[in-house]
């Protein structure tokens, strides 16, 4: 089996890379050429164009696409629509607005193509630790490419066995990858990931700053190592904290301006849209809003209302 890889940037050639740690081969293309032929140099096939990439693919094709989401992928896609044969998948990997898979899923459909949506979780840390994989799309791709979804997620032995867990249930979920549904449902779940972690994110950091603004001037790195063994709040997003904590303690490397990549937002619009109360979520996002303001005007707006109702000026 070999897969064909457009977009090889920090995940892109990770997925290359621990796929051919399975023994799974793959062509790849970028439009960095410098990319492409580092990946060329560790085994991978290059090709000269995504025209190319197809033709060095034996059908029936698979073609993984992890680009930016929006025009990049779009443009990606739309050109695979038109050079792929009917049994072919398109794969769109990337952090994709789950509505959008939905189309395409419809429109590579009446190519007689296949399309899986696939929220790909595991970041630069992924390579070694493998990628959970949440996947959107029709049942019978998604069976055939199995063995590349279990060559790239964790394995069971990533955690321990869920007590009372049927163990007739599918197996796939326990190794790290799941076929959540139908087209869109794979990103519909990555983006509820997202968010979640965006909330766990704000909390995390919320904490640490009350911690560190203690009187006492708390040992904050120690208290975060020691929360890594035995305490409820143990977790890798834990670990990480844990190590830049250690590298410096007041984290004076870091602005603070906190960006977002939109699967935050869409899941707030969809927590709208299905009446579905999100405080939390919300809140996460606004606060990444709020560190990329610079003395915002709201904040100014309530220093001034302070100020002409009772007097208070402004702290130096």
């Amino acid at each position: 089996m070999r897969l064909g890889m457009i977009g090889l940037g920090r995940m892109g050639a990770n997925l290359v890379r621990r796929l051919g740690k399975a023994g799974i081969g793959a062509v790849v293309w970028d439009r960095d050429p410098a990319a492409v032929a580092a990946l060329a140099a560790e085994g991978a096939e290059a090709a000269s164009d995504v025209a190319d990439l197809v033709r060095r693919l034996a059908p029936p094709r698979a073609v993984w696409v992890m680009l930016p989401a929006g025009d990049a992928t779009e443009g990606a896609l739309l050109e695979l629509a038109q050079i792929l044969s009917p049994g072919d998948v398109a794969i769109d990997g990337g952090n994709g607005m789950w509505k959008d898979a939905e189309r395409r899923g419809a429109m590579l459909r009446e190519k007689g193509l296949d399309f899986l949506d696939i929220g790909t979780s595991g970041g630069v840390w992924g390579l070694a630790r493998g990628y959970c994989l949440m996947i959107g799309g029709p049942a019978e791709p998604v069976a055939r490419l199995d063995p590349v979804f279990r060559a790239l997620a964790p394995g069971e032995g990533a955690a321990s066995p869920t007590p009372g867990r049927d163990a007739g249930a599918d197996p796939r979920p326990p190794n790290g990858y799941v076929h959540c549904g139908p087209n869109g449902a794979g990103h519909f779940t990555k983006m509820v990931h997202n968010a979640i972690e965006y909330g766990m994110m704000q909390a995390m950091a919320e904490g640490l700053e009350l911690l560190h603004a203690h009187d006492a001037q708390l040992p904050v790195p120690d208290i975060a190592e020691a929360w890594r063994r035995g305490s409820v709040v143990a977790s890798w997003l834990l670990d990480l904290t844990a190590q830049a904590l250690a590298h410096d303690g007041e984290l004076s490397g870091f602005t603070g301006r906190v960006g977002d990549s939109g699967e935050g937002r869409w899941a707030v619009q969809a927590a709208i849209e299905s009446a579905v109360p999100a405080p939390v979520l919300s809140a996460a996002l606004y606060a990444r809003f709020r560190s990329r303001q610079d003395g915002p005007f709201a904040d100014r707006a309530l220093s001034a209302m302070r100020n002409a109702f009772g007097g208070h000026l402004e702290p130096k």
